[in-house]
């Protein structure tokens, strides 16, 4: 029966990838991936290869979703990754699962590497309760979702990239105000993995005193 399989890659450390997940990388009669090249690169990592690769991202999941679905309901097992992470998270996958779905195709998903996990249980903010925004809106609409969130009673957690975090830290001072609390991760599961943490004032300090800011970074916030 034709299962599609979401597999998790490391976002840093290549360690970081469990034994089911390499199992399935193995067996898959195609792997649909973000870049083609990324993928082929980290299957040679683990020994891995020989596989099908087809490019499935954010730029063509709307025109291939249902030619994916075709494709799929051919064979035995397709892997959908991303670069790095959960595929859905933040990632393309979510209109291939839902096709899936709705195509009676089933769909599973492995346990593994996400980067706001870590980043919100090692911030020192409560994680009982959080809201995951992910990125925000590039321009329309950004300002009134800040708006939104700055009221949000739970903590919150964002994903931004680096040449954009001082643009970002500014915003959140002007929305939240520069007393609430804050941690910026960065470099996750890397060698340079660091939090900087403190009120968003502090975390804006810290940050405008260096060269440059490197790394993919999560953003975690405070409620109000």
């Amino acid at each position: 029966m034709a299962k599609l399989i979401l597999v998790p890659v490391p976002i840093g450390n290549k360690a970081d990838i469990t034994q089911r997940a390499l199992d399935c990388l193995h067996d898959a009669d195609v792997i649909y991936c973000e870049d083609t090249r990324n993928t082929h690169h980290l299957l040679e990592i683990y020994g891995i290869g020989g596989k099908k690769l087809i490019a499935y991202h954010q730029n063509n999941e709307h025109q291939m979703t249902q030619q994916v679905v075709r494709f799929i309901s051919s064979m035995n097992m397709a892997a959908l990754v991303t670069d790095a992470g959960t595929p859905g998270i933040s990632d393309p996958g979510f209109m291939l699962v839902r096709a899936c779905i709705e195509n009676s195709i089933d769909v599973e998903v492995l346990p593994g590497a996400t980067a706001f996990v870590p980043a919100l249980a090692a911030s020192g903010l409560p994680c009982d309760r959080f809201y995951f925004e992910g990125f925000l809106p590039l321009k329309k609409g950004r300002q009134k979702q800040l708006e939104w969130l700055s009221k949000m009673p739970v903590t919150i957690v964002l994903y931004e990239a680096p040449h954009r975090l001082m643009k970002l830290l500014d915003e959140l001072a002007n929305y939240f105000g520069p007393d609430r609390k804050i941690s910026v991760c960065r470099e996750l599961s890397k060698m340079h993995e660091e939090y900087v943490r403190g009120t968003i004032a502090d975390v804006k300090q810290n940050f405008e005193q260096r060269e440059a800011i490197k790394g993919e970074i999560v953003i975690v916030v405070s409620g109000q």
